[in-house]
């Protein structure tokens, strides 16, 4: 079984600049452990950018790392999503955030494996992940993704590359999907956690976490480190705050009329 991961990825971030082009250590970057993380764990990974100039240095890494790529629109992901699933002919992918350091490759795989033995169109994140914990994203089939898709054209907006998809459970809402939740692992940490790449108190924390433990450790062992060394998530777990705040903010799309 092919296990395809799409990176989400592009460096037009705005709380933290060019986030994922930060430095690790002196050889690594964010994107360049999220690819060698996926490539370790027999993910097939696919960067998932935009068509921006200034994202041309994604696609310079891609090349690197011999992966291969796809440019699309940079606000919106269900666009991007869908033309990267159809132009590589694929039945079912992954959404691999490039915030999520420390992606759990478990996690994911058993996120595809349900979907496809379920025919779903849709898996979930776990609970724990969504609010914190970050060890998985999205699984679609390309049915799913097409529906989702076909989905904007009851919004209004000016130009549907412009349109900002990025929390994409509104759109996801009263679309006849076949969708599951993925149930958890049982080594989730389920204590307070923020295990994503915003701010630069996140940074500090992924920092300290990746001179213990690189590119490579399995999820488990993390987790099982973080329950006896729970201060390291006091450096950031605040933010999860001020993140949510900034979600709800989120204006919900207007629906066109009848």
């Amino acid at each position: 079984m092919n296990y395809i991961g799409l990176i989400t990825v592009r460096t037009s971030s705005s709380r933290l600049k060019n986030k994922c082009l930060l430095y690790l250590n002196k050889k690594i970057r964010v994107i360049e452990h999220i690819i060698l993380r996926c490539i370790d764990s027999d993910l097939v990974p696919i960067l998932c950018t935009s068509k921006n100039k200034s994202d041309d240095i994604l696609i310079e890494i891609a090349k690197k790392f011999k992966i291969k790529y796809f440019r699309g629109s940079e606000k919106n992901k269900i666009l991007r999503w869908y033309n990267c699933a159809k132009n590589y002919k694929l039945k079912y992918f992954h959404t691999v955030d490039a915030d999520d350091l420390y992606f759990d490759p478990v996690s994911i795989k058993k996120s595809i494996e349900l979907a496809i033995n379920k025919r779903a169109d849709l898996i979930h994140p776990s609970k724990i992940s969504r609010f914190g914990g970050a060890s998985e994203g999205y699984t679609f089939s390309i049915g799913g993704i097409e529906k989702l898709k076909i989905s904007l054209k009851n919004y209004s907006y000016k130009n549907i590359n412009s349109f900002d998809t990025e929390m994409i459970d509104t759109f996801v809402e009263g679309i006849n999907l076949k969708e599951y939740t993925l149930k958890g692992q049982p080594y989730e940490y389920k204590d307070k956690i923020r295990f994503t790449l915003d701010y630069k108190d996140d940074f500090k924390m992924f920092k300290i976490l990746f001179k213990r433990f690189g590119t490579y450790e399995k999820r488990k062992i993390i987790n099982d480190y973080l329950r006896k060394n729970k201060k390291i998530l006091k450096m950031n777990y605040f933010k999860n705050m001020l993140w949510l705040k900034k979600q709800k903010k989120f204006i919900k799309p207007k629906k066109k009329l009848n």
